[in-house]
C-alpha cells in the first residue's frame, strides 16, 4: 500500500517546491564521458552503472542509470545513458519491462530524460509531467519501466536511426544487468507520445535487423510525428519549426540545409547545443519563422530541407509486432493526415495494428485521454493475449 500511494503521489510531488541537490548536468558529469575503448564494446553493452533517487525524491522504486554503447546513424560508436526503474511489486515469472520513450524535443544534453529522471532543475521537472502519471501507473502494475536518451550525446532531435538503435541498445543494457532482476526472458514492451513515438517507432522499424533478440510483444504509440516538413511549416513561427530546422541542419550535413543559413541562423547552429530545450528556445525565438535564419525564400519547402527530412520519415520498413497507434484528430501540432497516411502504408505493408483517429482534441487532449488505451494494449500482451492479424482503424 505504501508503494502504491507514492507511485500514485509522484505527479503531484513533481509540482511541489523541494530542496534538491545540485545536480551536474551531462556535459559536466563524467558518468556521461565515452570511454577510450569504446568501439570495442558490443552494442548495448554495459559501461558503468549508479543508483538514483527517482527525480531526487524518497520514493520506493529501485532505479539505476546504466551507461551502455550503442552506433549513431553515422556507424559511430556513441555513449548513451538509460535509466531502469523496477518497483517492489512481487511478479510470477519474469517481470515485463515497458521501454518508454519520453519526449526529449531538445538538442541540448541537459535536457535528457536521464537528467530529468536523477532530479534537474524545475524547469526540467515541469517537462515530464506530461509522462509522469504514466510512468507510475507502469510501475503500479509491475512493470519494469526503461527510459533511454535515444537521441544521444549529440542530441540528434528526428535522427531516426540513432532514436531507433538508441531504445534497442537501451533495452540491450538493462536485460543484461542483473541487479535490475530482468532478463531475456522478460516480455518487452515499447511506449511513446509524440517525438517519444517517433523514436519508439523507430525502434519497432530497426528491431529486426538490428537487434533481433529484442523482440517486442507490442508497441503503443501517440501523436505520431510523420510529414516533417509539414509538421514543420504549421510550427513556423514557434520554437518546434526552429528545432527541427536546426537539428536536421545539424544531423544531415550532406543534404546542404545549413549552407541555406544566413548569418542569423548560423550562429543559431552554432549554439544548438547549449540551452537548446524546447522550452529555452520558446523564449530565444518567440515569433522568430524559418525564413528569417535563411538566405532563401521558403526554406521549409526547399529540396534541401526535404532531402533531410526524407531518411527520417517513419514507414520505410513495416514493424513485424502488433501495434496500437493513436493519434487526435484536431492535433493542432502534427496534422492527422500524416498519421493516416503512415496507417495506410503499414497496412499495406501486412503489418498488425489497430489505429484509432481520436476525438480528443489537440495533441496534449490525445496525450492524456488515449494514454490508458495503450497501456492496456500492452498488458494484454504482456499477458499473453494474442492480437489478431491484420488491420483495425477507427
Amino acid at each position: 500500500m505504501t508503494l502504491i500511494l507514492a507511485i500514485l503521489m509522484l505527479p503531484a510531488a513533481l509540482t511541489m517546491p523541494v530542496a534538491r541537490a545540485a545536480e551536474l548536468s551531462p556535459g559536466d558529469d563524467p558518468f556521461y564521458a565515452a570511454p577510450a575503448d569504446l568501439a570495442s564494446h558490443p552494442n548495448g553493452a554495459v559501461l558503468g552503472s549508479r543508483t538514483i533517487p527517482v527525480l531526487g525524491l524518497s520514493i520506493p522504486v529501485a532505479a539505476w542509470q546504466l551507461r551502455y554503447r550503442t552506433t549513431d546513424s553515422e556507424e559511430h560508436p556513441q555513449l548513451d545513458v538509460t535509466t531502469v526503474l523496477v518497483p517492489p511489486v512481487p511478479w510470477s515469472g519474469p517481470r515485463p519491462v515497458l521501454s518508454y520513450q519520453v519526449p526529449e524535443n531538445s538538442l541540448d544534453t541537459r535536457c535528457a530524460p536521464s537528467a530529468t529522471l536523477r532530479g534537474g532543475s524545475d524547469t526540467d521537472m515541469a517537462r515530464i509531467m506530461q509522462d509522469a502519471p504514466f510512468i507510475a501507473e507502469a510501475l503500479r502494475r509491475g512493470w519494469a519501466v526503461v527510459v533511454s536518451d535515444y537521441e544521444g550525446p549529440q542530441s540528434r532531435l528526428f535522427d531516426g536511426v540513432t532514436s531507433g538503435r538508441g531504445v534497442l541498445d537501451g533495452i540491450r543494457a538493462a536485460r543484461s544487468f542483473p541487479p535490475a532482476g530482468i532478463n531475456a526472458a522478460s516480455p518487452i514492451g515499447a511506449f511513446g507520445y509524440s517525438s517519444g513515438a517517433f523514436a519508439t517507432l523507430w525502434a519497432t522499424q530497426l528491431r529486426r535487423e538490428y537487434a533481433p533478440e529484442v523482440r517486442f510483444v507490442g508497441t503503443s504509440a501517440g501523436g505520431v510525428p510523420t510529414d516533417i516538413p509539414t509538421m514543420a511549416q504549421l510550427a513556423d513561427g514557434a520554437e518546434g519549426a526552429i528545432l527541427i530546422l536546426l537539428g536536421l541542419a545539424r544531423n544531415e550535413p550532406e543534404s546542404r540545409l545549413a549552407d541555406l543559413l544566413n548569418d542569423e541562423g548560423r550562429r543559431a547552429l552554432r549554439a544548438a547545443g547549449t540551452s537548446s530545450c524546447g522550452a529555452d528556445l520558446a523564449q530565444k525565438f518567440s515569433d522568430i519563422h524559418v525564413d528569417d535564419f535563411a538566405t532563401v525564400p521558403n526554406l521549409l519547402a526547399h529540396p534541401a530541407f526535404r532531402n533531410a527530412a526524407r531518411p527520417n520519415e517513419l514507414g520505410r520498413t513495416t514493424p513485424d509486432t502488433p501495434l496500437y497507434l493513436y493519434h487526435s484528430v484536431t492535433d493542432e501540432k502534427i496534422p492527422v493526415a500524416g498519421y493516416t497516411a503512415l496507417v495506410d502504408t503499414y497496412c499495406a505493408q501486412g503489418a498488425t495494428l489497430t489505429a484509432i483517429h481520436s476525438l480528443f482534441p489537440t495533441h496534449i487532449g490525445a496525450a492524456a485521454g488515449e494514454a490508458f488505451g495503450g497501456l492496456n494494449f500492452l498488458a494484454d500482451r504482456f499477458a499473453g493475449t494474442p492480437q489478431a492479424p491484420g488491420c483495425v482503424v477507427r
